[in-house]
């Protein structure tokens, strides 16, 4: 059993050890030792990041792992280290620390989601930008909810209170009664329970600091409801909430920068652009029915005609979603009117409703029986490709048939 430095001192950086076992996995290696400051990942909380180093190797730990037994894993620089040697342990202290005050502020504002709005915290999560809750909350959350949560919990952060951490084998029945949440009966002795007098007494595995003061501040920048009850709370706390609010802060301004009015707020320039998109959208979409209604009476003034139905086919350079809206646009618009359209690797065959005894269906697999390739549709419009020659000699196949179904 690996012995667990962490949980004598959280705050212990570096530490001498001696390697248990080894395992070589191409440039990376497995290591046990017989005891750690690393911290494996576990309970909504990373593993810890550092060195381990020896004579003639040094391995760039990325991953921690396991709960009796710890293995270190990351990159190996040197030789192959051996059991019984010794090793000098470097945590990356300013990760293990920022993830310290994370750990510690979800345990506060949690509290608060429970003591202001009864809501239990189901999940918990840090990540590498921010932290996430997941709470158990049948209301609706508005943005006044979690301000109120956040001034009171920044209230007991800066009222600078112990963060203490006592094992227990045997939880006593005072205790169990004053825990956040009920203990499962999945937590076996011994039990760590972290409490801050009068805010929270809750069972946890993770690396706390050792006064609420540490966590520095606390800052909800996101949350959505992910099902009937249950809502995510995103939030950030230490240098990790100055740094997300930085970057916010700079994408604010160098967004309002790019504005043809760089005038406050943000939500008006952008309503204003939306509006102006909105227009341009209406004009090029007029402008795009003209220009089909020119293109559609050049085509149609060319097209073979077969006992009064009007057969429409050229080659179309454009993608096949704009091919289709315009070929949809033609035959709604002419009666008696079908069309074959093939463009780079594709085809669309349509026709008016009134074209009888035709299948557009049909015609495709009739088509695409003897060029290769798939696709498939209904009576009115069928799409296919990756036939094996031009879109020339499909087309010809096309006008062929379609000249067989008519007649």
């Amino acid at each position: 059993m690996t012995e667990k430095l962490f949980y004598k001192n959280a705050y212990l950086w570096e530490a001498g050890a001696r390697v248990e076992r080894v395992e070589k996995r191409g440039k990376r290696v497995r290591i046990l030792l017989d005891r750690t400051i690393f911290y494996p990942e576990g309970g909504g909380q990373p593993s810890d990041r550092g060195i381990i180093a020896g004579e003639g190797f040094r391995i760039t730990v990325e991953k921690v792992e396991g709960k009796d037994e710890i293995w270190h894993e990351g990159k190996l620089e040197g030789r192959l280290p051996e059991a019984g040697e010794p090793v000098r342990l470097i945590l990356d202290a300013e990760w293990r620390y920022e993830n310290m005050r994370q750990h510690t502020g979800q345990h506060i504002l949690s509290a608060v989601f429970k003591e202001l709005y009864d809501a239990n915290t189901t999940g918990f999560q840090i990540f590498e930008g921010y932290n996430k809750i997941e709470i158990d909350y049948p209301g609706e959350l508005t943005w006044e909810i979690i301000l109120d949560v956040e001034r009171t919990a920044n209230g007991i952060v800066w009222s600078d209170l112990p963060v203490e951490v006592e094992v227990y084998e045997n939880l006593p029945d005072e205790l169990r009664k004053k825990l956040r949440k009920e203990l499962s009966d999945k937590v076996k002795p011994p039990i760590r329970i972290v409490s801050i007098p009068g805010v929270d007494v809750i069972p946890c595995g993770g690396t706390h600091v050792r006064s609420t003061r540490e966590v520095g501040i606390i800052k909800v920048v996101n949350f959505y409801r992910k099902s009937r009850k249950l809502w995510r709370i995103e939030f950030v706390c230490g240098n990790r909430a100055l740094k997300y609010l930085d970057e916010l802060m700079a994408d604010y301004w160098q967004s309002l920068d790019e504005m043809p009015n760089k005038n406050r707020p943000l939500v008006e320039r952008v309503r204003e652009l939306r509006a102006e998109i909105g227009r341009l959208e209406e004009e090029k979409d007029g402008l795009r029915r003209e220009l089909w209604r020119w293109k559609a009476k050049a085509l149609l003034n060319n097209a073979e005609e077969i006992d009064g139905v009007k057969v429409v086919s050229y080659i179309e350079d454009a993608p096949m979603k704009d091919a289709q809206a315009f070929v949809v646009y033609l035959v709604d618009k002419n009666p008696k009117t079908v069309a074959l359209v093939a463009g780079e690797n594709y085809v669309i065959f349509a026709k008016n409703r009134e074209v009888e005894g035709l299948s557009m269906n049909d015609l495709l697999k009739a088509v695409l029986s003897e060029v290769g390739g798939g696709g498939g549709g209904s009576e009115t419009l069928a799409r296919g490709g990756g036939f094996k020659v031009s879109p020339e000699d499909v087309l010809n196949l096309a006008r062929r048939l379609v000249g067989d179904y008519i007649e």
